[in-house]
């Protein structure tokens, strides 16, 4: 295998965010004092974290702007009496206690640390993450995690690669790929930083976009086999 340095997204990655992200939420919903959530509250939740997320990786919004205001606007559209500042808090310790692994993820961490080093890229708030990984049990074969927040750019900017890099054992662009669930964050990163990428697309979905992934994998037990053969492949 030619590669040695393996970056990794987290969420939907490695760990289940939409699995975390739910339970979460309930969990904020229930200490605020609402025992029955109004139809469809977590779905705008989502619609709304997702456009204030890509905000963010645009440059246009701050990280701890989108961390409360994605509940202000939720509980304005809904008419809630509730404070977005409390449960951004809460939201948050939850989400650092709340982990499911994607099945693979371990097995996938503990193969790939004994060819090389694994990293961690994520535009996750910082601190979360970090406990999120402890909380995992991955810990033991991540060698470094490199978070937007402390770079002070996001994924996909080509600036927060060339940090994430800065943090590895060593670095040759043609020995690191980035293996993500997102194109236009993890995949078309790494088309711009100039190295290979596999796109972790369990949903099987079309790629209607500008980034073009070095392969393509359905599960993550499918990641080193595609490394492989990605790796045997003459015309790279």
């Amino acid at each position: 295998m030619k590669h040695r340095l393996f970056l990794f997204d987290l969420d939907d990655t490695l760990l289940d965010f939409r699995a975390s992200e739910q339970l979460s939420f309930v969990r904020t919903m229930r200490a605020l004092g609402m025992q029955a959530e109004p139809d469809g509250l977590f779905q705008q939740y989502q619609a709304i974290n997702l456009a204030l997320w890509r905000a963010f990786e645009a440059g246009t919004v701050s990280k701890d702007v989108l961390k409360v205001e994605r509940f202000r606007q939720t509980f304005a559209q809904q008419r809630l009496d509730l404070d977005p500042e409390a449960a951004s808090r809460l939201y948050l310790d939850s989400l650092s206690e709340t982990v499911v692994l994607v099945d693979g993820a371990q097995r996938l961490c503990a193969a790939l640390s004994a060819i090389g080093e694994v990293g961690i890229i994520t535009n996750g708030v910082h601190h979360i993450q970090h406990k999120r990984i402890a909380s995992s049990g991955l810990g033991e074969h991540i060698g470094f995690i490199a978070t937007s927040e402390a770079c002070g750019h996001a994924k996909p900017d080509s600036r927060f690669f060339d940090y994430t890099v800065g943090m590895a054992r060593s670095f040759s662009k043609h020995e690191t790929i980035i293996v993500g669930d997102r194109l236009d964050a993890d995949i078309l990163g790494a088309n711009r930083f100039g190295i290979d990428s596999c796109w972790f697309n369990p949903g099987r979905l079309a790629n209607d976009g500008l980034a073009l992934p070095s392969c393509e994998v359905a599960s993550l037990d499918a990641v080193l086999p595609a490394l492989q053969e990605l790796a045997a492949t003459p015309s790279r």
